[in-house]
């Protein structure tokens, strides 16, 4: 029996650009993405351009990530219209323990996942 393993691109949402940064609260207002590939183990971090948007900061942040072929995404709290919104597209949403609280934490959880 094989299993086969289908590479995945995770984003996840941060205060800061690095492992050691916290995760954010806000989806679609968060400050950074950071964009984990599995297969790779390869980070990204990338500033969300629509953190102070005053409206549709959520779809254009969703926008924003599908188009980086992110087929998960870990944050704290999704909206409602955004929970739609990745359910249509098929991007899983993770909301991650109480006791993780750091990017390189939830990396780490994703790691042992694979």
């Amino acid at each position: 029996m094989f299993i086969i393993v289908i590479p995945m691109k995770i984003a996840i949402t941060a205060t800061g650009n690095s492992l050691e940064s916290t995760l954010d609260e806000r989806f679609g207002r968060c400050s950074y993405f950071v964009i984990y590939d599995t297969r790779s183990n390869e980070t990204e971090f990338i500033a969300n351009p629509n953190r102070e948007a005053v409206n549709g900061a959520g779809p254009s942040a969703v926008q924003l990530i599908a188009s980086r072929g992110v087929g998960k995404i870990v944050a704290m709290h999704f909206g409602s219209k955004i929970i739609d919104l990745l359910e249509s597209l098929h991007i899983q949403m993770i909301k991650p323990d109480s006791g993780i609280t750091s990017v390189g934490e939830v990396i780490e959880m994703l790691g042992r996942q694979h």
